[in-house]
Parts: C-alpha cells; sequence; structure tokens
C-alpha cells in the first residue's frame, strides 16, 4: 500500500488505503505494530488525507507514545518469556539456557534474535500442544493438527476440521495467558461460535478465564513490540 510521511520529530509513516465503501476519512493505529492507517474513499486526494492527519497529529503522537517503542532483540535486551522478563546475553555451546533472570543465547551476534527466536517456536509448540492435548481431553473432542504463526490480528483459532493454529509469541505470556488461548480455542471443536454456550465450554474446560483474557486484551499488543529480525 502507498505511504505518506506526516512531518515531525519523529516523522510518522501513514498508510494510504482506499475503499470503495469509505465515505469519509477514518483514521487507525494497530496496537500491535504502531502501524498508522489511513482509510480514504476513493476519489479524495492525497492532500486532504495529509490535511486530515495533521489536524490529528497530537492524537496520532499521543497514542504511538504510550504504546512504546519497539524492542530489537539483541544482546542486553530485556523481553518477556513466560511472563517474566529476561536480559538477553552472550551463550556458550549450541543450546539457549536461561539462568534466573537471563536468556544465554550462543552464536553470532548478528543472529541473537533469530536463534532466540527459533528456540522460542519450538518450545511454543510443545507447550501449545500440551495444553491443547489436555483440554481436548476434558472436552471430550479430538483437534486434528497444530500451527504457529506470527499473527497480528488473533491470537488463536480453530477450523471447522479441527485445526488449531497459535501464535508463537503465547510463549513470552504469563502460563495462565497461554493456557486460556488453548482452552478458548479447543472449545471451538464443540462449539464455532461465541454464544453462551461456547463461554460454557470454556469455564468448564479452563475454569476462570475472566483474568488471563483482560491481560491479553491490556498486554497482548505488547508481545508483538519485540522485534527479532533487527
Amino acid at each position: 500500500m502507498p505511504q505518506i510521511i506526516l512531518p515531525g520529530d519523529p516523522p510518522i509513516p501513514l498508510i494510504l488505503r482506499r475503499s470503495t465503501r469509505a465515505r469519509r476519512i477514518s483514521l487507525r493505529i494497530s496496537q500491535l505494530d504502531g502501524r498508522v492507517t489511513l482509510t480514504l474513499p476513493n476519489r479524495v486526494p492525497e492532500r486532504e488525507a495529509m490535511a486530515f492527519a495533521r489536524e490529528k497529529e497530537g492524537w496520532i503522537r499521543k497514542h504511538l507514545e504510550a504504546r512504546g517503542d519497539d524492542v530489537a532483540v539483541r544482546l542486553g535486551a530485556v523481553l518477556p518469556v513466560g511472563g517474566v522478563m529476561h536480559e538477553v546475553v552472550a551463550g556458550a555451546g549450541r543450546q539457549v539456557r536461561f539462568d534466573g533472570a537471563r536468556v544465554a543465547v550462543p552464536g553470532p551476534s548478528d543472529r541473537i534474535g533469530a536463534r532466540l527466536a527459533g528456540y522460542l517456536k519450538t518450545v511454543a509448540r510443545a507447550r501449545l500442544a500440551e495444553a491443547s492435548d489436555h483440554f481436548a481431553a476434558k472436552l471430550g473432542k479430538p483437534y486434528s493438527a497444530i500451527t504457529l504463526r506470527d499473527t497480528r490480528s488473533r491470537w488463536g483459532s480453530c477450523t471447522a476440521e479441527g485445526r488449531l493454529m497459535y501464535s508463537w509469541r503465547l510463549i513470552m505470556a504469563p502460563p495462565d495467558v497461554l493456557d486460556y488461548v488453548a482452552a478458548h480455542e479447543v472449545a471451538h471443536l464443540s462449539e464455532m461460535n461465541h454464544a453462551p454456550a461456547f463461554w460454557n465450554e470454556v469455564q468448564r474446560i479452563h475454569g476462570a478465564y475472566t483474568a488471563p483474557r483482560a491481560w491479553l486484551r491490556k498486554h497482548g499488543g505488547d508481545l508483538h513490540r519485540y522485534r527479532f529480525d533487527r
């Protein structure tokens, strides 16, 4: 999609999205990655979109500041794993190791982020498979497969064929949050909707879920601030 730049300190890239259904210019800031998107009707010129953005500049900068900056995962960076903050340090040997509040990652410094991401994805797969097995057994319905992705729009999904998908970044969240998401998606094996019957199933196989659900809504977006490719 085309971009324009809102001048200032710092300048802000604005993604322009044209829509045949839009009747006016609208503005959206993603809490997941901080992208600012301007949606405008097809016939509205870019200069009007820029004028609109200038009017909203204070609001845009306030929300971007509240979100916080992205964190490049490299030596010295601090990131959550299992809801606990860990400092990334250089490791020896061939394995990623946790030592108290530190995570030691071996290998070249320019590969630290990628190496740690690969390790976390492996741990996330094992942990989410374990949780899914547990809740599927309590539900009494099997799932057919598990896949992991780095999704931005959802933390998990369940298809009509019983395929479960999860964001691998859930391994960064507190354990009870990961368990809640697993129970939520497994419950869809029985109820492919969010009707009261669905939430009753979540309650039955998981127990109280208000706290982890609230954590995910309040803090989940922060997990996308950590960039492993820089």
